[in-house]
């Protein structure tokens, strides 16, 4: 480092120009009378003294008297120790002013913009952490595996996990990864994709794939920007790509990540012949306040026919199912509802009665979104 470089950190580290001066050049001196290191220092004569003696009181030196006034640097053990204790803090101080302006914090309705994909990721590990009831999640195999162990403990908790996995175009030699105990239902596009991670319909955290143009982070607390993200997750990059991992067997029971998606199955069943029980899980529209239903579905209304075919975008508009229990018929909705009794955040089929046969089972097994 040239003197000069030495000199201006010194005075980062807390020493005045004078001092920082005087110090460099008795660490080339050695020893020498008060004049001397003024006249090499470029100190002036008659501030030298109140120099040194700073200089001695912070312990970076010592002087004696050999006729006129002499001062010698002390071992420079001290001094070392306490720069690096300065650099660590700076360092530390560094990493703080970075972390707190990446990653603020999300309270209300809020959205914020980062741009580091770090920060995206750590945010979404956090949401997973505090997820209560579902997680959904666009991800490579590489970012899958550094947030599986929150992935499983979100599933041992009883969080439903669905994951997009992602990999190059045409690329035949990316392992999945093992999902069993993390992951309640995988599905594989084999094509780049962007970061998102949603839960509990209220939080969202999404970056564009790392060879796009623009390179930005979205985090959100807020249920309507969400829900954007939400359709976005459903038909792009999940809809339509291969189911490669489903905790559900053939038989019941069934959990919908959607009530499009229950509608559509259900679409294929008779209603006046089988009975088919839903538990729905949810809140109510008006109140707000925690619901729990379970009955058997009366009707389902939509403003278009349901085929068990139909296409979830198709089914945008109003998805209505009428559920009657011991306290007579609920209107449940999906994510957004406004017209519902309830909307509902975990809906699960418990039977069909009488079983509607392998064929209907199959259908939905391998069809339903």
């Amino acid at each position: 480092m040239e003197t000069d470089a030495l000199v201006e950190t010194l005075q980062d580290a807390g020493l005045s120009p004078y001092q920082a001066n005087a110090y460099v050049a008795l660490l080339e001196l050695g020893v020498a009378s008060a004049t001397e290191v003024a006249d090499a220092g470029d100190v002036p004569a008659p501030r030298i003294y109140d120099v040194l003696d700073s200089l001695e009181d912070q312990g970076y030196i010592e002087t004696y008297e050999q006729n006129t006034l002499h001062a010698r640097a002390h071992s420079p053990t001290d001094v070392l120790d306490d720069l690096r204790e300065r650099s660590t803090r700076f360092e530390r101080a560094a990493e703080e002013v970075e972390d707190r302006w990446e990653e603020p914090e999300l309270e209300g309705n809020e959205a914020s913009i980062v741009s580091r994909f770090r920060t995206v990721l750590e945010r979404a590990e956090t949401f997973v952490d505090d997820a209560a009831y579902q997680v959904l999640l666009s991800t490579t195999v590489e970012h899958f595996e550094q947030l599986k162990p929150s992935l499983k403990a979100a599933y041992d908790r009883g969080v439903s996990v669905r994951v997009s996995l992602h990999t190059e175009r045409d690329d035949n030699t990316t392992v999945l990864p093992d999902v069993s105990g993390v992951a309640t239902e995988v599905r594989h596009r084999p094509l780049p994709a962007p970061f998102l991670a949603l839960a509990d319909r209220r939080r969202a955290c999404f970056a564009h794939h790392p060879e796009a143009y623009d390179q930005y982070g979205v985090l959100i607390n807020d249920r309507t920007h969400t829900f954007v993200f939400y359709w976005y997750f459903l038909t792009s990059l999940w809809e339509q790509w291969e189911r490669v991992h489903d905790d559900q067997t053939n038989g019941f029971p069934v959990e919908y990540m959607d009530i499009r998606n229950c509608a559509r199955d259900l679409s294929a069943l008779d209603l006046s012949v089988y009975d088919a029980r839903l538990q729905v899980e949810g809140y109510d529209v008006n109140t707000g306040a925690e619901r729990e239903l379970v009955g058997s579905v009366e009707r389902i209304r939509c403003p278009v026919p349901i085929e068990p075919d139909t296409h979830v975008v198709d089914l945008v508009g109003q998805v209505t199912v009428d559920l009657r229990t011991n306290d007579g018929v609920t209107s449940v909705g999906g994510w957004g509802a406004l017209i519902e009794d309830v909307e509902a955040t975990r809906i699960t089929l418990l039977s069909v009665d009488p079983d509607p046969g392998p064929e209907w089972v199959d259908r939905r097994t391998h069809e339903d979104g």
